[in-house]
């Protein structure tokens, strides 16, 4: 089964090593080609039988990978507010630590046990399949969104007052939304169920980029922070029997 992986696999990690070597729009065209050979390798070559997966520490060593991110955003909160600790950048850090924080709960509290039990119970090589789409694929642009919006808080940081340029408008807003979006399709892809809040939050934080553009970066940051925390607070409330089910399945007997 490597074996059959072996050519798309050197190929893209030749395409990465190349990078190094380029500058520019060279440089980011050989990672899209590195990255487009990575994502479609496995699906081009197929998950049949012979590749064996171990659920529990799949879904573990992926649950740590969101850790790591979700830990340097919180870095970049620190390295972005520096030692001017006026009430504009400690109101701004505050709110970046409240999106931080409703991302965790989004992935933690409930999410990530239905993916690790989904993918336990799943066999054979539909258990490769579901490890390949869930995690390998789609934890990918959950991680770029946590990067993004890093990227976006790190810029309010230094601008509070004054409204964001494209890039870091579309860091900040968009980098939440992809976030929610990949969240989304990584719970449909393992429940088959649509989180239409999450989507929807998703959705309004796009909306958010055209009035992240013109109204001072602080007040963009405290609208992503209010359509994170509303999704968190109205699953909190709404679902907070169910989720003590999952939580601690063995309070229903």
């Amino acid at each position: 089964m490597l074996l059959r992986f072996a050519p798309t696999a050197m190929l893209g990690a030749s395409l990465i090593l190349l990078a190094g070597f380029l500058e520019g729009r060279e440089r980011i065209a050989a990672w899209a080609v590195a990255l487009a050979i990575d994502y479609l390798g496995p699906t081009v070559v197929g998950m049949g039988r012979g590749w064996r997966v171990a659920p529990a520490h799949f879904a573990e060593r992926h649950g740590l990978i969101i850790l790591i991110a979700l830990g340097e955003s919180i870095i970049a909160i620190g390295v972005g507010a520096e030692f001017q600790l006026v009430a504009g950048v400690l109101v701004t850090a505050a709110l970046g630590m409240v999106v931080v924080s409703a991302f965790w709960w989004l992935y933690f509290d409930v999410a990530a046990i239905f993916a690790r039990r989904r993918l336990i119970h799943a066999t054979g090589a539909e258990r490769a399949r579901l490890a390949r789409d869930a995690y390998s694929y789609l934890h990918l642009p959950m991680v770029a969104g946590i990067v993004l919006f890093a990227l976006g808080l790190r810029t309010t940081l230094h601008h509070v007052g004054d409204a964001l340029h494209t890039v870091p408008a579309i860091a900040l807003c968009g980098g939440a939304a992809l976030y929610l979006l990949a969240h989304s399709a990584f719970l449909f892809r393992t429940t088959g169920r649509v989180f239409r809040r999450r989507t929807l939050g998703a959705v309004v934080l796009l909306a958010l980029i055209p009035a992240a553009l013109t109204i001072p970066s602080l007040a963009s940051l405290a609208l992503v922070s209010a359509v994170c925390s509303l999704v968190v607070a109205w699953e909190a409330i709404r679902y907070r029997e169910s989720r003590v089910q999952v939580r601690h399945p063995e309070l229903a007997d």
